[in-house]
């Protein structure tokens, strides 16, 4: 498959260029608005082409992986569509939910494949945890709690911490993996959500670097929820609780493969065997299957559009004080 990439950017760069050709991928060009770093982007990673317009990348490729700040997003999958070209996007898909269904229903009318980047639904670990809840290993779940953060990278801080337009904070970046990665694990769907946001003083002011959320499932599960950009020592984790057991798993939010995992009941103790592999490898094979009509993304279009949901509701509710209902609008 020929890809192009829509963005010059730090993910791609870490992540997703060697992803793409390790799943057996053909990355043909890349467009950035910024001629001169798209050219020595190319450079870097031996891509063929740099341009600066996206229908001339159209042109050439099966496929485009879109990274740009999420206000960008919708054009370019708008875009892409229109082209035939299949869609793997970066999360949160849009800023705001009337973009995100029109990308929806856009890809869907067109025929392409349209998947979002919720790259922790490939975790071994997570994987483990949604087979063992569906097996009934620890009964009806009743209680969740995820924390996710640590320390934002000195190079990721720009637009993530000053451009509310672009999708600045903590919630629409981390919030919106945790939504998805509960509806991936639980097979549950969120209702209904109370946050509260915090500046610790990394965001400018107005943008939140952290946030504490209580998500309440339509199965009358709660699940409680910590994302940070402040934190550099917190182990991230993710527990399940149900009358028969727990399951808990731990370091299980990096981006790089690893984790642990423990399944308690009162039998005792097990620690499942993982299988680790790159979250990204896996989630642009299962993007090539799709395309090939041989399976579904890792999380489709319609997993972004929930996923946003979520995260668009607890920052209403941050900013209200009082609960927020969730609605997609599917």
């Amino acid at each position: 498959m020929r890809w192009g990439l829509v963005g010059a950017t730090v993910i791609g760069r870490e992540w997703m260029i060697a992803a793409i050709r390790e799943a057996g991928g053909e990355i043909v060009g890349v467009m950035s608005r910024d001629a001169d770093r798209g050219r020595k982007y190319a450079e870097e990673f031996s891509i063929p082409r740099a341009t600066t317009s996206l229908d001339a990348l159209l042109s050439e490729v099966d496929a485009v992986y879109i990274a740009t700040t999420n206000e960008r997003h919708k054009e370019e999958c708008l875009a892409a569509a229109r082209a035939g070209r299949h869609v793997l996007c970066e999360k949160p898909l849009a800023t705001n939910l009337a973009d995100a269904r029109q990308m929806v229903e856009a890809c869907r009318r067109a025929g392409v494949t349209l998947a979002v980047n919720h790259h922790l639904r490939n975790s071994a670990a997570h994987r483990a945890m949604r087979d063992l809840i569906a097996q009934g290993k620890i009964g009806k779940p009743l209680s969740a709690r995820l924390v996710h953060g640590g320390s934002l990278p000195e190079h990721l801080r720009t637009w993530r911490l000053s451009n509310p337009s672009a999708g600045a904070g903590a919630v629409l970046d981390l919030t919106v993996h945790d939504a998805d990665l509960l509806r991936f694990v639980l097979g549950d769907e969120p209702e209904i959500v109370v946050s509260i946001a915090q500046n610790g003083g990394l965001a400018a002011a107005g943008v939140e670097d952290a946030a504490m959320s209580v998500v309440r499932f339509r199965s009358g599960l709660l699940a409680s929820v910590y994302d940070s950009f402040t934190t550099p020592h917190l182990q991230t984790s993710l527990e399940v609780h149900g009358p028969d057991g727990s399951i808990v798993a731990t370091d299980n939010m990096p981006q790089r493969p690893g984790g642990s995992l423990i399944v308690r009941t009162r039998s005792g103790e097990e620690k499942p065997a993982l299988a680790f592999e790159n979250y990204y490898v896996r989630g642009v094979r299962a993007f090539h299957d799709a395309v090939r009509g041989e399976g579904a993304p890792s999380a489709t279009g319609e997993d972004g559009l929930r996923s946003l949901a979520v995260a668009l509701a607890a920052l209403r509710s941050a900013a209200s004080g009082k609960a927020a209902p969730i609605d997609p609008g599917l």
